[in-house]
């Protein structure tokens, strides 16, 4: 379970917002939402650890994530706007890189798993730059078989993806939390999901 306590963000000297709490509970997918500037990405790089808050606490499973941050980090997973992909590298490097980077090792049965739920299977040894946007946005989001994260933090995960890819995505979002996972993202994308989904606003402070 994640919960937030009282957290407050400012971007230079204007508070984003502040007094923020909420709980995620496993098998649930939140949608954060409100106006452009509001801080939705901000948030999801509080939790991740990319960004500092200037108050509050972040817990996972009971506890602060300072506890075992170790641990925290091998459960959750961000995907941010941009790809954050090599485009020199190939698509194997890329996400053999990725995980060695979370202490993970990728076999190569599990890259081809993941390559082949994502539509990107015999792409293995193609260099990123021969993508399209479309493919390279896969590839980030393989990363969420190859490393098998408890908590997916997506920040408009479904920028670039064509609408096969939409539905697809989808379901993918319905069966991680039917499988116990959690799922805290942000889009512009009318979700259409066949489980619930928690809609979080971010009102401006």
């Amino acid at each position: 379970m994640l919960e937030l306590q009282n957290l407050e963000a400012w971007r230079d000297d204007r508070c984003l917002y502040k007094a923020l709490s909420l709980t995620l509970r496993p098998g649930q997918v939140a949608q954060i939402l409100g106006p452009n500037g509001v801080g939705k990405t901000t948030l999801l790089k509080q939790i991740a650890g990319l960004s500092q808050f200037m108050s509050g606490n972040i817990r996972w499973q009971h506890q602060s994530v300072s506890a075992d941050l170790q641990q925290f980090q091998q459960d959750v997973l961000f995907l941010g706007h941009l790809a954050g992909i090599k485009s020199a590298l190939t698509v194997a490097e890329n996400l053999n890189i990725l995980a060695a980077c979370r202490g993970q090792t990728l076999t190569v049965s599990r890259l081809d798993r993941a390559l082949s739920r994502v539509g990107l299977r015999g792409y293995d040894d193609t260099p990123v730059a021969q993508l399209s946007a479309g493919q390279k946005r896969r590839v980030a989001l393989a990363r969420l078989f190859t490393e098998a994260p408890l908590l997916w933090l997506l920040d408009e995960p479904f920028t670039a993806i064509d609408q096969a890819g939409v539905g697809e995505l989808e379901g993918w979002l319905a069966d991680h939390a039917e499988q116990g996972g959690m799922v805290l993202l942000t889009t512009h994308h009318r979700l259409n999901l066949r489980c619930p989904v928690t809609p979080i606003e971010l009102i401006p402070a």
